[in-house]
């Protein structure tokens, strides 16, 4: 009977259909967001930063703000999804950015985040 009473109380304070996920950026909001030619934080999922810039021309760098991680530029593109970039020497990656916290976004590869940007 407490089980069941428990279950009673679960539901009436969690209604159905609440868990709501973070929201997913648009290819427009990534743009008017990120890619302006403005610096920001990048930092992997094991803890390396970086600062980036996105250009309006396509153009993307990165330098290491710290310990590791390597110098690279390459090209950007948006996508229906999010975007895709392509770093010299490498093969294109695709992500989308979905909201994390205030001035926070996880840059998600599938259902990974590999990265944390702020702002």
């Amino acid at each position: 009977m407490r089980l069941w009473i428990a279950g009673i109380v679960v539901c009436a304070v969690l209604p159905s259909g609440t868990a709501t996920a973070a929201p997913k950026l648009t290819p427009a909001e990534i743009q008017a967001t990120f890619f302006d030619g403005a610096e920001f934080t990048a930092a992997t999922s094991s803890g390396i930063k970086f600062k980036m810039t996105f250009t309006a021309d396509g153009k993307v760098r990165r330098i290491p703000a710290g310990n590791g991680g390597a110098r690279s530029a390459g090209v950007w593109k948006l996508d229906e999804n999010g975007y895709c970039t392509t770093w010299k020497g490498g093969k294109p990656n695709c992500f989308t950015v979905v909201a994390a916290d205030k001035n926070k976004w996880s840059i998600m590869k599938g259902p990974a985040v590999i990265a944390t940007w702020s702002k």
